[in-house]
């Protein structure tokens, strides 16, 4: 069991979108803050299509006393867009972003003034200087569309040189993957904070879902375990635990600075996970 406080723990949502998943949400934000984040992250949907959700999801974070970091992606807006938006954060109180590319949304072929995220990056420091805290993305076993992992890199070298201060990556299984990032990172003279993304594991189904459409891989020897236990819920939850615990020991002991959680807006399989590493700020 680790014990130490000295990582940083975030935790990641998404904007509902009925009146039922708004009350689980708020559930589940008054929940996690028993384990005192360094923030709450709202993602952002292709094209901005969950912006108006965003933003008063990110209000409710910031109104109930926590550090929000609001998701912003490039592709398919422009300049005046992105700069709107800016000034709204800004107004909000938002003082971290996590800047990306983003995806079109189905049927728009217009990428528009902005290609790839290293673009947004320079354009937020730009125009609004130090004002944000300005997280990228980073991808331990390379980005779905990357030709190859070395081209990935590139990528991310890219969006540091741009202006980035810190990184998170997509969810992954492989310390391995995660280490050699990092050692690459350092002979390239990379020296932000590269936070691993966490995915708990209480669904399989839902998480190959997950995996086949970001480009995560999971390992063969867990994708049969968890098959074998085909419907049982609560065998997948209880063995998913044990896996991800052991995963995050493994990352904190081959030095991530922080882990973030990808919590599918749900707090307990966060909570039981924070707790058993000892990272509960009491502070």
């Amino acid at each position: 069991m680790t014990t130490t406080t000295d990582l940083s723990v975030s935790c990641e949502f998404f904007p509902p979108r009925t009146d039922a998943g708004r009350t689980n949400w708020r559930e589940a934000l008054n929940e996690l803050a028993v384990i005192k984040p360094e923030y709450f992250s709202c993602t952002y949907g292709a094209g901005g299509t969950t912006q108006e959700g965003t933003r008063e999801t990110l209000r409710d974070i910031i109104d109930s006393g926590f550090a929000g970091a609001a998701h912003i992606t490039c592709i398919g807006s422009t300049r005046d867009k992105i700069l709107s938006l800016l000034d709204t954060y800004k107004n909000m109180g938002v003082q971290r972003l996590v800047a990306l590319r983003g995806d079109l949304p189905q049927g728009m072929s217009d990428p528009g003034e902005f290609h790839h995220a290293n673009e947004l990056v320079a354009f937020i420091r730009e125009t609004t200087g130090d004002d944000f805290h300005i997280e990228v993305a980073a991808y331990p076993e390379k980005h779905p569309e990357s030709l190859n992992f070395q081209d990935d890199f590139q990528n991310f070298v890219k969006k540091v040189d741009a202006g980035a201060d810190s990184a998170i990556t997509q969810f992954f299984f492989n310390v391995e993957s995660y280490y050699r990032f990092l050692e690459d990172g350092l002979k390239a003279g990379i020296d932000i904070p590269v936070i691993p993304g966490i995915m708990p594991i209480t669904n399989y189904k839902s998480l190959a879902g997950f995996a086949s459409g970001c480009g995560a891989e999971i390992p063969r020897w867990l994708s049969t375990r968890l098959e074998g236990f085909a419907d049982d819920l609560e065998s997948i939850r209880e063995f998913g635990f044990e896996v991800v615990l052991d995963f995050c020991e493994q990352l904190v002991a081959v030095g991530a600075p922080g882990l973030h959680f990808y919590t599918l807006n749900r707090a307990q399989p966060t909570i039981d996970l924070v707790r058993e590493l000892g990272l509960i700020n009491t502070k």
